[in-house]
């Protein structure tokens, strides 16, 4: 068990709420975080058949069994059960009364919202950042290592080898989330989408090319990204776009939330093969725009992140509007600083005027080096300082 910053923003809900709800994708450590924050509440699986079979079957019954409250695992399975909790805190809202997890929301976030309004915190664990990953002995660190291995756990916790771990979790995550919402027949087809899409990271996303190498129409290209959001394998990055006099690309770029998944997608069998990868620089940038997503959502905030690239002129890959602030980030797998990683920050501040944005603006480089250092034109990050961004 390794600390997880999400577990303070967690306590702050349960003294607040009577209900919440973590989600996040399978085996993210949601279970062990809720065990080890709450280890004096009753901890009950839907996973078990059996007691699925008593919540589907008798709800009031069993929430009459856990009266005094549990962290219920794995809520998605039974979502009916939801709008029976809600007469159950309604009745008696003692805060921190029921912590429930979810390891995709294909129908969970609506139920949440339908039945649980005003009732609930929803946070989301991801599997850990850089920083949480260096607490596990076996941590590596280097950078391909880093990308190759991934940051889901168990790989860390059990010493099981990635390749093999990530295999497993791809099969699983096909043959068991996938189908409950997709024709069996599919199953195959979206194991092949989802290599296409691996081999897509930190582009934008075309859903007609996207649907064509497929085989699939373009709204089953559209269907399917959304099963791969929604139980967290990707996220959509958007492009900014209000009020910006120059034509700007529009498309949202798709990028996977761990690099280790991409690698096995993509058949890298060993980190070394990461150095001369032609996706090398698109699993870099995904893994920056994942660590950077993870120091929000880790925080409880709504990560509010956006690329920008126009048609014909400048592209940042990276904007995080913080309010006060707006941090611009490019970011280059390279491990050698040149003169051309800064060249589009300063074309920025005109492109943004009068947008809605923070007027304030950091500058920031990621690259693939090992020393941070204060550029004229903006700072320069080591990928191994890449949370000290948003601090």
């Amino acid at each position: 068990m390794i600390s997880r910053k999400l577990e303070p923003k967690l306590r702050e809900l349960a003294a607040c709420y009577p209900v919440v709800v973590i989600t996040g994708p399978r085996q993210s450590g949601k279970t062990t975080l809720c065990q080890a924050t709450f280890p004096d509440k009753t901890y009950v699986s839907l996973e078990s058949l059996d007691t699925r079979d008593f919540a589907h079957s008798d709800p009031r019954g069993f929430l009459a069994e856990y009266h005094g409250g549990a962290v219920i695992d794995e809520i998605q399975q039974v979502p009916e059960l939801l709008n029976y909790l809600q007469a159950d805190v309604d009745a008696e809202p003692e805060p921190g009364r029921f912590i429930l997890t979810g390891s995709q929301h294909f129908g969970l976030t609506q139920a949440v919202t339908q039945s649980l309004a005003g009732r609930c915190g929803v946070l989301a664990l991801l599997p850990p950042d850089l920083e949480e990953l260096g607490a596990f002995p076996n941590a590596p660190d280097d950078l391909y290592s880093t990308l190759w291995q991934g940051a889901y756990p168990r790989i860390y916790d059990r010493n099981i080898p990635a390749h093999q771990w990530l295999a497993d979790y791809a099969l699983t995550y096909v043959q068991r989330d996938v189908r409950q919402v997709i024709n069996v027949g599919d199953l195959l087809a979206f194991s092949g989408f989802l290599k296409l899409c691996a081999g897509r990271t930190a582009q934008e996303i075309n859903l007609s090319s996207l649907g064509n190498d497929a085989g699939i129409s373009h709204n089953t290209a559209r269907a399917w990204l959304s099963i791969m959001e929604t139980s967290y394998i990707i996220h959509r990055l958007p492009a900014w776009h209000s009020n910006i006099r120059k034509q700007v690309v529009k498309a949202p770029k798709l990028h996977f939330f761990d690099s280790g998944l991409v690698c096995y997608l993509l058949g890298i069998h060993e980190p070394a093969q990461l150095r001369h990868h032609p996706l090398r620089g698109a699993i870099f940038e995904s893994w920056v725009v994942s660590e950077l997503y993870k120091a929000q959502a880790h925080r409880g905030e709504q990560p509010n992140m956006f690329h920008y690239r126009e048609s014909r002129g400048p592209e940042i890959d990276l904007l995080i509007d913080r309010g006060d602030c707006l941090h611009a980030i490019e970011i280059k797998s390279g491990a050698t600083a040149s003169s051309d990683f800064f060249r589009h920050f300063q074309y920025l501040p005109g492109r943004l005027e009068n947008t809605g944005l923070p007027s304030s603006i950091e500058n920031h480089v990621i690259y693939g080096g090992e020393e941070s250092q204060q550029r004229s034109q903006a700072q320069l990050v080591s990928w191994h300082d890449v949370s000290s961004i948003l601090r």
